[in-house]
């Protein structure tokens, strides 16, 4: 039976403090030295995942901005798919003449575009990424697509941004992600239809897939998968719906579950 094992990062990989602890990296290597491969799919970019790999000494795919860009290993794109510009300039030009409480970010391939470096929004966001941010507008991304628009919004708005930015473009896919991020990309993209890409790439039954999330956009991918945890750090409302729970990210809940599967 060939296994395969994904996780998402914030909330989950790493703990409260932005660390993968020693028992989780030593799952991580564990797998790897069994050569079932391990997968990080996040909301995040690649250039937000590539200072993980480097700090703790490991390599391996990802699947980055949702689903919406899968890398293997030697960061060779296998799979991409973003929005068209001009529909991710009509998202940006909603949001501004809307006046949410909130600022958006560009993500094409490896840049991150904002309007304003100096918002404080920003800047915590680049120390949880360990990345800077870049000045920009979609029409300055170089690449083709916008592979993710991301809202960092009040937390007491982000249910009414996320609603709106859904009536408006009904062909996007739009998810909180957090209590106050809301991601948009395009229509189609999740990260179970990442896991079923890359599932099928290297003939693997999805139903031998492990997965590990803690929010709501981890919800599709952790019913899709044979083996799908969920955080005990999730919102309690997550919990109803996903019946498999592991500890929460502070106490090693990716460890303990592979333990218990006998993969580790």
């Amino acid at each position: 039976m060939k296994r395969i094992v994904f996780t998402d990062v914030d909330g989950t990989l790493l703990n409260s403090e932005y660390k993968i602890t020693p028992l989780t990296l030593n799952a991580i290597r564990t797998l790897q030295a069994k050569d079932i491969p391990f997968v990080i799919i996040s909301g995040r970019g690649p250039t937000g995942i590539y200072p993980i790999l480097k700090e703790y000494g490991f390599n391996c795919p990802i699947v980055s901005y949702s689903g919406a860009l899968i890398l293997d290993e030697d960061r060779k794109v296998l799979f991409s798919k973003g929005l068209p510009k001009p529909k991710a300039k009509k998202i940006i030009e909603f949001v501004e003449r809307n006046n949410f409480d909130m600022v958006w970010c560009v993500y094409s391939h490896e840049e991150w575009l904002v309007k304003d470096k100096s918002d404080e929004r920003i800047k915590r966001e680049e120390k949880i990424v360990k990345l800077e941010a870049d000045e920009g507008t979609v029409d300055t991304a170089k690449g083709e697509e916008i592979n993710k628009i991301l809202c960092i919004c009040n937390p007491e708005k982000t249910v009414e941004i996320e609603e709106s930015l859904k009536k408006a473009f009904p062909d996007c896919c739009i998810v909180k992600s957090a209590e106050n991020l809301v991601e948009v990309m395009e229509s189609g993209i999740t990260k179970a239809t990442a896991i079923q890409t890359l599932c099928s790439m290297w003939g693997i039954d999805i139903k031998n897939a492990i997965a590990f999330g803690d929010n709501y956009n981890d919800v599709e991918m952790l019913e899709s998968v044979g083996h799908g945890y969920l955080m005990s750090n999730a919102p309690d409302e997550l919990k109803e719906r996903i019946k498999k729970h592991t500890r929460d990210n502070n106490n090693d809940g990716i460890y303990y579950a592979l333990l218990e599967m006998n993969l580790i």
